[in-house]
């Protein structure tokens, strides 16, 4: 009811991302290509593919130049690098029609470090789009997950006691306007403390050396600014 709304709404959305526990949703899937919407929804490995099988077998399945990686967005410790496999799935004719608009995707991602780490994702998206792309959306997943947590931690977000929805969506509301305020706050403070730490030229040292010792130039009134040594 939330995405409806919002695809309702006058913003401009082209993708809707989310994890597992909402990608393995048929009806979810099938609301969002009904709209037009491509999406790229994690998964869990034993995911039924349609006529293929279980999505990690599938996967499995993949010769190894079929990964190639791409980067998906930056982390908390620098740019997120995976291998990812992709490929396209058979159009629905009773779905997609004659002329497909969208393709579907089953989609991979594997650490570099730790090759047993594989998530899944399917994925909708418009005829033309490439796997960097399916990558990027799939990352900005974390982006939002990075802001939920940070509002429970600052906010209290996650804090509430109710047993009703008008109570529920005003502590969420409100946590989220104080999330809001506080990331602009931040942002500014950032902005302003880069240019208070901008370096501000220094006047030249009174320490000048003649010869083999030190000596003091100081600016003298009389001499219209101009240093005299003492």
């Amino acid at each position: 009811a939330m995405i409806q709304r919002a695809l309702a709404s006058p913003l401009p959305i082209a993708w809707v991302t989310a994890d597992s526990a909402y990608g393995q949703e048929w009806r979810l899937r099938r609301m969002l290509e009904e709209a037009g919407v491509g999406y790229v929804l994690a998964v869990p490995k034993s995911q039924p593919v349609p006529a293929l099988g279980r999505i990690d077998l599938v996967i499995a399945q993949a010769p190894n130049e079929a990964w190639k990686r791409h980067f998906c967005g930056d982390g908390a410790k620098g740019p997120r690098v995976y291998d990812w496999a992709a490929a396209k799935l058979p159009a629905i004719h009773d779905f997609d029609g004659d002329q497909p608009t969208h393709d579907r995707w089953v989609l991979a991602r594997r650490s570099l470090a730790r090759l047993e780490e594989v998530a899944y994702y399917l994925a909708y998206a418009p005829a033309g789009t490439e796997v960097p792309e399916l990558a990027r959306i799939a990352g900005s997943r974390w982006a939002i997950e990075e802001c939920f947590q940070s509002a429970k931690n600052e906010c209290g977000l996650d804090q509430y006691e109710v047993r009703r929805y008008p109570g529920w969506y005003r502590q969420i509301t409100l946590a989220m306007l104080a999330h809001a305020f506080l990331a602009a706050m931040s942002a500014a403070t950032t902005a302003r403390g880069v240019a208070e730490t901008v370096p501000v030229p220094l006047h030249p040292s009174p320490w000048q050396k003649s010869g083999g010792s030190w000596q003091f130039t100081v600016p003298n009134r009389h001499t219209g600014g101009k240093q005299i040594t003492r």
